[in-house]
């Protein structure tokens, strides 16, 4: 067997939109990750979804893995064909050991690729609005670990009281009434300004502000809890937070879905400046051996009408034309219905203009629009989920119209993680019955604290059936596609904003 190749990825600081271009690129090849505990664990959905994940977390006061099973762990599995990708926190060349790790690969003749990351010691204090440089008043910075595997000599901290510029310490929270004090021995002003930020590029960033004598117990009071970045400098006393407003600023979501549609919502919440948590809870099953959907796009002339409830099922139904080798200028003499304008858009990426799409998104409009326009003799080829909704069919039968209803996929739950079960994000998301069932089913609880957000009414009914869920907290979006659950969440977001600055 040939060897594999590892790549050693710095993932950036906080959330997983952080990491750089080239990181993400790798996390997409990946057979396996092998990764730290301070990563946003939303990156490993970057990775192909059979990519196996090795967590070798190294906390204080946690069990973790030694630096020597881990340089083992990367040999092995290069050693077995694979890719991997090792993923740590901040920059693998910042007290992240990365050095140690390409060692072991050379050693053994491995194939590997340093991919830096943003550093927490630049990164964070930047993400709190404070520079580590500053042309007035700090024309260098040091950067410092806390927490060396040898035990801390005394007055280690107190020499660096001797530099000019900005000092950056990191995993340095549980020292932090030495550091301080031994920086104030070593001749720097107890009034000298200092900074604390906690949980730096996540939605649980918090700063703390003081002077070197009393950082330590204010930091204290406040209950600050590690990771942590500590400045010590002229420069944190400067505060440049953003002051552009993003209209999901500070709000955090839980997607859930097919990969595609948590994708794709992730991306529209990042972009609005919040922070996304992707639970792929479903995945689409193609029915592979469906000779009646086959018969059927062979015969496609004993139809005139073809409506499908789905853009999934719009991609299915292209994808089968396309095995089939049915040309689709066979369908000109045919009408399209569509359930909604996603699924229209997926039939125009491929030439195909709908005919059909009702104002409003759903089974039960798009069943009355095809009762309004099929003619005595015309009939009608639906194709559809397996647990779609039979309303359509209700409605055709009413009307006298012919059809044949053909299922040519079902929506089946995932594997989902088995950590975090309890969901206390701000607001949760839901674009399908299946997706209520899946996310219940695999033991997944939701606070009392988190708006959920469906996608229409019958994904709203699902939800009405599980007797934790608090009824005052479902949101139905006004337009029932994607787009239509992120425009809820806005207004919901903007009105609850409203509502508290009103009442201070």
């Amino acid at each position: 067997m040939s060897k594999g190749k590892v790549y050693i990825v710095g993932s950036g600081c906080g959330d997983a939109d952080l990491i750089t271009i080239r990181g993400a690129y790798a996390l997409g090849q990946a057979d396996c990750i092998v990764y730290d505990d301070l990563i946003d664990k939303r990156l490993l959905g970057f990775a192909p979804e059979n990519a196996e994940a090795v967590f070798v977390g190294k906390r204080m006061g946690k069990h973790s893995e030694t630096q020597d099973v881990i340089n083992g762990i990367l040999v092995k599995k290069a050693l077995e064909g694979k890719t991997v990708v090792r993923l740590k926190g901040g920059d693998p060349f910042v007290f992240g050991r990365g050095g140690e790790e390409a060692e072991a690969l050379s050693r053994e003749d491995i194939p590997f690729e340093i991919i830096p990351g943003i550093s927490s010691c630049i990164a964070v204090p930047e993400l709190a609005g404070i520079p580590v440089t500053h042309r007035r008043v700090s024309r260098s910075f040091h950067v410092i670990t806390a927490h060396t595997a040898e035990d801390i000599p005394d007055g280690y901290f107190g020499k660096y009281a001797a530099l000019d510029g900005t000092l950056v310490f990191l995993m340095g929270l549980n020292s932090l009434k030495r550091l301080t004090d031994e920086l104030m021995d070593g001749g720097l002003s107890a009034d000298m300004p200092a900074a604390v930020i906690s949980k730096g590029g996540s939605p649980e960033q918090r700063t703390v502000r003081g002077r070197l004598a009393d950082i330590a117990e204010y930091v204290q009071k406040e209950n600050i809890t590690a990771p942590a970045v500590i400045l010590v400098g002229e420069t944190a006393a400067l505060d440049y937070s953003n002051t552009l407003e993003k209209k999901l600023d500070g709000i955090s979501v839980t997607v859930t879905g097919t990969k595609d549609l948590v994708d794709k919502l992730t991306k529209k919440i990042y972009a609005l400046g919040g922070s996304a948590y992707p639970l792929p809870v479903v995945r689409i099953s193609e029915y592979e051996d469906n000779a009646r959907f086959d018969r059927a796009l062979e015969n496609i002339s004993d139809y005139s009408y073809i409506a499908l409830t789905s853009a999934n099922g719009a991609e299915i139904f292209l994808e089968r034309m396309k095995r089939l080798n049915i040309d689709v200028r066979r369908l000109s003499r045919h009408k399209i219905a569509v359930v909604g304008r996603p699924t229209g858009e997926r039939l125009k990426s491929a030439g195909i203009i709908p005919d059909l799409v009702p104002d409003t998104y759903t089974v039960e409009a798009l069943g009355r629009l095809l009762a309004e326009n099929v003619k005595n003799g015309e009939r009608v080829l639906i194709l559809r989920a397996e647990q779609g909704s039979v309303i359509l069919n209700k409605i055709l039968d009413g009307s006298g119209i012919e059809y044949d209803d053909i299922k040519i996929y079902d929506t089946l739950p995932c594997d989902a993680p088995t950590a975090h079960k309890n969901i206390s994000t701000d607001f949760l998301t839901f674009a399908s019955g299946s997706g209520v069932r899946a996310f219940f089913g695999s033991g997944y609880t939701v606070s009392d604290r988190t708006k959920i957000v469906c996608i229409g009414n019958i994904t709203a009914e699902e939800l009405l059936k599980i007797q934790t869920v608090n009824r005052e907290n479902i949101f139905i979006a006004d337009c029932f596609t994607a787009d239509g659950i992120i425009e809820k969440t806005e207004r919901l977001t903007k009105n609850e904003k409203i509502q508290k600055t009103s009442q201070q």
